[in-house]
C-alpha cells in the first residue's frame, strides 16, 4: 500500500497570515493536530501542529531556563523563540522545513518518517502542492483492513507451506536453523528445537503464523538454558 491509498485527501489548510486563535480552533473544530500552511498559489510553505501552540504567552506557559542558561544562549535562538512564542501568525509560529511524502510513496517508508522525525502526520505533495496527508491513524485505519485480506483461505499443499515458513525463518537476523526445525501437517506448522530466549520463540510463532497457508502454530520449542542444564 502507498500514501495515496490511505491519505486523508480533503485537508484543512491555512494561509501565512492565519492568526494563532483561528488555527487552535480549527484543530479542535475538526479534530486534527496539524494544519499545513500553504502559499496564495498552493504550495506547502510550513505546518502548525499542537506542538508549536503548547508553549504560548497568553496561557501562561512560556518556557522558562536558569538565568545562567540565558548567559549562555545565543541572542538568535532566544529571538526565534519569542517569535514562538508571542507571534499571532501562522508564519511566526509554524514549523518550516517540513517533512513531506509523495502519493506513491510505500506506507513502509511513510512510518519509518514518522518514526525517525517524531512527528504524528506527513503531508502528501505532488509538485509542491498539497494534496492529502498521512497521519497515524490513517496507519492504524490501514492495519485494522489487512487482516481481512490476509483471512482469506490460501489453498497449499503442507510441503509448499512448510517451505515458505522456513523462508521467512531464514529470512530474519535472529533466525539459526541449528537445533530448530518446522513440520507442517493440515496446514498446522509445529515448532521444534532450542530458542535462547521468550522473544526469539515469540519471533518464531509470529513468523510461522504471517505465512499463507498456515491455519495454526504449535509450539513445541524447549528453552536452551533449561535443556542445558538438563544434560
Amino acid at each position: 500500500m502507498r500514501a495515496g491509498d490511505v491519505m486523508t485527501a480533503d485537508v484543512v489548510t491555512v494561509g501565512p497570515e492565519a492568526w494563532v486563535g483561528e488555527i487552535a480552533r480549527l484543530l479542535l473544530e475538526h479534530r486534527i493536530s496539524a494544519v499545513p500552511v500553504v502559499d496564495a498559489a498552493g504550495r506547502l510553505v510550513g505546518i502548525v501542529s499542537e506542538g508549536d501552540l503548547v508553549r504560548r504567552a497568553e496561557t501562561g506557559t512560556l518556557p522558562r531556563r536558569a538565568w545562567w542558561l540565558d548567559l549562555l544562549t545565543d541572542p538568535a535562538v532566544e529571538a526565534r523563540e519569542y517569535v514562538k512564542t508571542h507571534g499571532r501568525r501562522a508564519a511566526d509560529v509554524m514549523t518550516r522545513g517540513v517533512v513531506t511524502v509523495g502519493v506513491d510513496t510505500p506506507l513502509e517508508d511513510v512510518a519509518r518518517l514518522l518514526e525517525r522525525h517524531r512527528i504524528k502526520r506527513v503531508p502528501v505533495v505532488r509538485a509542491g502542492r498539497v494534496v492529502g496527508i498521512v497521519s497515524r491513524a490513517d496507519l492504524i485505519r490501514a492495519l485494522a483492513v489487512r487482516p481481512i485480506e490476509r483471512r482469506t483461505a490460501v489453498v497449499a499443499d503442507d510441503r509448499t507451506v512448510r517451505e515458505a515458513v522456513l523462508a521467512v525463518l531464514r529470512a530474519q537476523p535472529w533466525w539459526v536453523g541449528t537445533y530448530r526445525q518446522v513440520t507442517v501437517v493440515d496446514g498446522v506448522a509445529h515448532l521444534w528445537g532450542l530458542v535462547r530466549s521468550p522473544a526469539e520463540r515469540d519471533a518464531m510463532r509470529v513468523a510461522a503464523e504471517s505465512v499463507p497457508g498456515v491455519r495454526g502454530v504449535e509450539d513445541h520449542l524447549l528453552d536452551w538454558r533449561a535443556w542445558s542444564s538438563a544434560e
